[in-house]
């Protein structure tokens, strides 16, 4: 069995690391480079840069920020925010990046997939969905969790692979930064239609929720941002408490 990763995230607004409850209400957390350099330190196996607000203001990544944290970290590091076509993938692996991110341009215009993988590889893919549930339903947003897609997370999911992308990281808008554990039951059914990776993210508050989506919500990854930039779980501790509970991680 691969080993379960940690991956520590900076949702990036105004050039700096910030971290809010449902989507909303963000509050600063530092500077995404000194950040990301301090993961590395820490042994977090990847990294996740979201530039938050670049889909909606309807512009691009900043590629300064990437280049400086690229050039502090050496695990593998994943961009998204404001990619819409294949010249903005490109851009951003130029950077530093060894994976982007796409979430909204991909449901507005799903064979955005078909051709990042055809051009970058599906390593190179990671299809990200923010879901919440709507009449008993997990529905897909985009824009940073603000506009009803109608489009069922499992379908899009499932078609997602179907095209190529290479892993599916799933936020739960529901959980996002309540601190009350990850949504096991989606991700189990996520990881049970699946056949490529599922990364874990929305709803870390303390080690036992990382315990809980490895052996009940069966993700291959658990990505996290409150909890590690307000030093409220060390990853090394982490790490120590998810091997003393025999689960075998980087």
């Amino acid at each position: 069995m691969e080993a379960k990763r940690i991956i520590p995230c900076l949702d990036v607004k105004d050039g700096r690391t910030v971290k809010g409850i449902n989507f909303i209400n963000f509050r600063d957390a530092g500077d995404p480079a000194e950040m990301g350099a301090e993961y590395y330190r820490q042994g977090a196996d990847e990294l996740v840069f979201l530039d938050i607000t670049a889909t909606h203001e309807e512009r691009k990544t900043f590629t300064d920020a990437i280049k400086k944290i690229s050039h502090s970290i050496n695990i593998p590091f994943t961009v998204g925010g404001g990619i819409s076509e294949l010249s903005d993938v490109e851009r951003i692996l130029n950077a530093g990046a060894n994976k982007i991110s796409i979430n909204s341009a991909a449901i507005r215009r799903p064979v955005l997939i078909d051709e990042i993988v055809k051009f970058f590889g599906s390593k190179a893919c990671v299809l990200a969905i923010d879901a919440t549930i709507d009449n008993n339903q997990w529905i897909c947003y985009t824009n940073g969790g603000r506009y009803s897609t109608g489009k069922n997370l499992f379908d899009w999911a499932l078609e997602a692979e179907e095209r190529g992308a290479g892993e599916i990281l799933f936020t739960s808008i529901l959980h996002d930064g309540m601190k009350e554990g990850y949504p096991n039951e989606a991700l189990s059914m996520l990881a049970d239609r699946l056949h490529i990776p599922v990364i874990a993210s929305g709803g870390a508050g303390k080690m036992e929720h990382f315990r809980d989506v490895f052996q009940t919500g069966k993700a291959d990854a658990a990505l996290a941002a409150s909890v590690f930039h307000f030093g409220e779980i060390k990853i090394p501790e982490l790490k120590q408490y998810l091997r003393n509970e025999r689960i075998n991680v980087k």
